[in-house]
């Protein structure tokens, strides 16, 4: 059986049987066999706990010390490292209740901008080796390889191993990859082997998730877990086992591609030009705010704030959502419809408003909007005879963006009423 052994990227065959114990060119131990191993050619690499692994890496004296990344008591934990994980610290967990499990943490607050440049580093070590690499996040790609076996003179296997000693030799953070036939399952196996991981899901894929839990799927989360369980299926085998009549039947529309899904099927092709799913814009106050008047207040700039980055990314907001968290972390959403897809702060916010001024009862500790579904950006703001001002707001749009470029985002600044 072929072994790939991850500290000197050599490809070993072992006749019928794994090789165990060291490497025999190199002595090392880290050796990850598969009857796959020399054909597989789709990757995803994940980087792990990014954002507080570039931290440690800037500051070596908290390499061992509980990191996490994230903003004031308030807040949310935008990432952590392993060592405060030990503690039951997770990403997105109120950083109030992070403090309460690991008090010891340090804590910084984000920097993006450094984070970003870290990735742009990472991604173009990718794209050295295949112009198919499809950004998923910051910190995670997919990476189609076939095909370039005779170019790096190694399977790709190999060439994902080499990989990943480079980005933590050169780079300085440590990444997981998963090898398989497709992207689901290749994300699936960069899970299996977290920090500093290489798993391969092959032709073996149904069996080895089979008695794993339904939550282990990407998009399946605990509002569906619970529905599932309710029906009987707790894991994946059984959800795998359904015909796609019986699954419809049982689950609605959803239920043939979640049934696919269960049997690590998936014909997505690596995409090098990422589809940007949606934009939004959100904010956690300082105090809870219970005045419907103060959430508009802080509406507004949020809208400012979804405009500019519909209009940076060339897209235009067909619909919308409101997001509403309490102080008891209950989110509430609210979807709006729009009579036509937009790009402007003014119409954004007076689409939202009266959800907002309606929002009376319960203090409130965020908000948020976004962009529901995302058209092009060549079908915003035309207006009609019956809506003649929107391409008077779009030309004075045109115009604020115009003189922000050219003097900075503070020049000029719009007014509202309340």
């Amino acid at each position: 059986m072929p072994t790939l052994c991850r500290d000197c990227d050599a490809v070993l065959i072992q006749p019928g049987a794994e090789l165990s114990g060291a490497c025999p060119q190199c002595g090392g131990r880290r050796l990850i066999s598969h009857a796959e191993l020399g054909t597989l050619a789709i990757a995803h690499i994940d980087c792990d706990a990014f954002f507080a692994s570039v931290e440690k890496r800037d500051r070596p004296e908290l390499r061992d010390r509980p990191v996490i990344v994230g903003g004031g008591t308030r807040g949310v934990v935008a990432a952590c490292c392993y060592v405060a994980r030990l503690s039951g610290v997770r990403s997105a967990m109120p950083m109030f209740k992070a403090l309460k499990l690991c008090p010891d943490a340090t804590v910084i607050h984000p920097d993006l901008s450094k984070y970003g440049a870290v990735a742009r580093e990472i991604r173009d070590m990718m794209q050295s080796l295949t112009p198919l690499v499809q950004p998923l996040s910051i910190d995670e790609a997919a990476l189609d390889l076939a095909g370039t076996e005779a170019l790096h003179g190694a399977p790709p296997a190999a060439v994902l191993s080499r990989l990943a000693r480079d980005v933590e030799t050169n780079v300085g953070v440590t990444v997981s990859i998963g090898l398989a036939a497709n992207r689901l399952r290749a994300k699936l196996a960069a899970e299996r082997d977290k920090p500093r991981g290489f798993a391969i899901l092959g032709a073996d894929t149904a069996a080895v998730l089979a008695p794993e839990p339904l939550g282990t799927l990407p998009g399946i989360g605990p509002a569906l877990v619970r529905k599932l369980a309710g029906l009987g299926m707790t894991r994946i085998g059984q959800l795998a086992a359904l015909d796609p009549r019986t699954a419809r039947q049982r689950l609605g529309d959803d239920g043939p591609s979640l049934v696919a899904r269960a049997r690590g099927e998936d014909n997505r092709r690596v995409n090098p030009v990422r589809e940007t799913k949606s934009i939004s814009a959100e904010t956690t106050f300082a105090h809870d705010i219970t005045d419907p008047v103060l959430l508009g207040r802080a509406l507004w700039p949020l809208c400012e704030k979804l405009g500019r980055r519909l209009r940076a990314e060339q897209f235009a907001a067909a619909a919308l959502v409101l997001k509403l968290k309490t102080a008891r972390f209950e989110t509430h959403t609210h979807a709006i419809r729009l009579t036509a897809p937009t790009q402007l702060p003014e119409t954004i916010f007076e689409a939202a408003k009266p959800i907002v001024h309606q929002a009376a009862g319960p203090a409130f500790r965020l908000i948020g909007i976004g962009a529901a579904r995302l058209v092009p950006a060549n079908l915003a703001d035309h207006g009609d005879l019956m809506d003649q001002e929107s391409p008077r707001r779009a030309a004075r749009q045109q115009a604020m963006d115009t003189i922000r470029a050219k003097f900075g985002a503070d020049i000029i600044r719009r007014g509202t009423v309340e």
